[in-house]
């Protein structure tokens, strides 16, 4: 599962690593060297922790899933990396350490279901941030307007073996501030195939709802946003009609977390 997954998103993987590398350039206050000290949380398969450790800088990640982080420290290691991984949930994970830049992206963080953990995994990330740092967030943002389901198909290839991703989600209850989403893999490798099916839950924002959690937690401040076509040189404004948003968090002074 670990490796499928990892096929499907590894398209943007250059991009985003390559991107992150920018926004702490323009956004971050941290002086330092050449070499960043990273926090991904959800971290998966450890796409971008390998792209950010080949670039040279110093990189720290968690997850729940025990599959996904052998996966990603069986291949920092055969890329001659040491591994720094941990298994800990978003909203309850402690690390003895502070870190320059953390991002989370692919809209993993709405894996979170309910204000209370949302914000607390935003409290737990300023924690652990220095002053001045910054906090890379990405996801999509919901349309309340769209009362039908709605549908995302893309390929990924690697050494052979083909994966075909199909994602369903239905229309957003502003209510209940779910969506209810539907994946599934068709691989193909050696002539075999096989497929594999995911559903899970997913919590809902709009521009207003994301501003409203923000304000409650004053550690960090937006600095900006941007979407997934990760350019430097468009920034957009998180009221803007765009689906999806990447918001560039700063740790303020005096801010404990």
């Amino acid at each position: 599962m670990p490796l499928y997954y990892d096929i499907i998103f590894d398209q943007d993987t250059t991009c985003e690593a390559e991107f992150l590398e920018q926004v702490f350039a323009r956004h971050s206050d941290i002086v330092s060297s050449s070499v960043i000290e990273i926090l991904e949380p959800a971290c998966g398969s450890g796409r971008l922790l390998h792209a950010l450790s080949r670039m040279g800088h110093n990189v720290t990640g968690f997850d729940i899933s025990p599959a996904m982080l052998e996966f990603s420290k069986s291949r920092l290691i055969r890329s001659g990396f040491e591994p720094s991984l941990y298994q800990m949930g978003m909203d309850d994970f402690e690390i003895a350490r502070d870190f320059d830049m953390a991002f989370c992206l692919v809209s993993t963080f709405k894996y979170l279901l309910d204000e209370q953990s949302a914000r607390a995994h935003l409290r737990q990330v300023a924690h652990h941030l220095k002053e001045g740092a910054i906090y890379v967030l990405g996801f999509h943002l919901s349309d309340y307007s769209k009362l039908v389901p709605q549908r995302e198909e893309w390929n990924g290839v690697r050494n052979g073996t083909e994966v075909e991703c199909v994602i369903d989600s239905d229309p957003p209850d502003p209510d209940s501030r779910l969506e209810h989403m539907r994946c599934v893999l068709n691989v193909q490798n050696k002539g075999k195939k096989k497929t594999v099916r995911t559903n899970w839950n997913f919590r809902t924002y709009d521009a207003v709802e994301v501003r409203t959690l923000l304000a409650s937690v004053p550690e960090l401040s937006l600095e900006a946003c941007y979407d997934f076509c990760y350019d430097i040189n468009e920034p957009r404004e998180l009221d803007s009609p765009w689906e999806d948003v990447v918001m560039i968090l700063k740790k303020l002074p005096g801010k404990k977390g």
